[in-house]
């Protein structure tokens, strides 16, 4: 109060600019784009510079007046990424035994996740644009660690990161917020069981949980191999997912089973693709 009239107005000019930040964007395709895209128009409508890291090729990652686009080329044509979606969605609803449909499942995730580690593997490849990042002083890195390819990035760079996920598979967000996932009360996926088992229930609950050990490392061993490789050092996906800062869960308990929550992880009331107003 004792200031100058001019350091005043200098003072109060300065935490307008304390407010607004610079944020890396790195996003995974589809309808998590469209769920994040929300997120980040606000954030760039609050004044905060976003710059989004995205393949040439995706499905729904556009170019935007909202934020600063940088693109990378990727090795395949948007005919082939969208047949390789459109097989795993047909499959992911087909009725069957579990062994039928966890194989099915199985073939469609690993043709998606051949096209997202190579497109990662390319954009870490790409020395000019990974020259960029670094020099460009992030604040902090907003993430799908569905594709864990911005986790990389975010230790590289040294940011604290931000997550925004519905799930991971092999319920890999559980590990690495060491968050417990109780099989006597939490159903497994595709078991069709509600959080009231009888004692066999439980048990076969318990067993359809073992395919999560194997799936962790058939879908996230490329990532940790391409991390490894990038970074000069082994490290594990589950290493890096564990130093993230905040987890941002679309989850509502009105259509999710009740779960225990980390202090880190904070529910956003189940914000699915395009929303007409986001919750405040």
């Amino acid at each position: 109060l004792s200031a100058s009239p001019p350091a005043l107005l200098l003072l109060l000019s300065l935490l307008g600019l304390a407010a607004a930040g610079r944020l890396l964007v790195v996003p995974a395709d589809g309808s998590h784009w469209l769920s994040m895209k929300e997120v980040v128009d606000v954030l760039s409508q609050k004044g905060h510079e976003v710059v989004v890291v995205a393949p040439e090729v995706s499905l729904h990652i556009k170019p935007s007046k909202n934020f600063v686009m940088k693109m990378y080329s990727v090795p395949y044509t948007e005919e082939e990424m969208e047949r390789d979606f459109q097989a795993f969605f047909h499959v992911s609803f087909e009725e069957g035994s579990f062994l039928e449909r966890f194989a099915k499942v199985h073939e469609g995730i690993k043709r998606i996740r051949d096209l997202e580690v190579t497109s990662c593997q390319q954009l870490l490849q790409n020395k000019e644009l990974i020259r960029y990042l670094e020099e460009s002083k992030f604040d902090a890195i907003f993430t799908d660690p569905f594709i864990p390819c911005g986790a990389i990035l975010a230790e590289h760079l040294s940011l604290p990161a931000v997550y925004f996920l519905r799930g991971i598979p092999c319920g890999l967000d559980f590990h690495a917020t060491q968050c417990p996932k109780p099989p006597s009360y939490v159903p497994r996926i595709l078991t069709h069981l509600t959080d009231r088992m009888t004692f066999l229930q439980r048990v076969k609950n318990l067993l359809f949980g073992i395919p999560d050990f194997l799936l962790c490392d058939f879908v996230f061993g490329p990532y940790s191999k391409l991390a490894s490789e990038f970074l000069q050092r082994e490290v594990t996906v589950l290493d890096l997912l564990r130093k993230g800062s905040v987890w941002l869960q679309r989850l509502e308990f009105v259509l999710d089973y009740p779960r225990p929550l980390m202090p880190n992880i904070i529910p956003i009331g189940g914000v699915n693709c395009a929303h007409k107003e986001l919750p405040q």
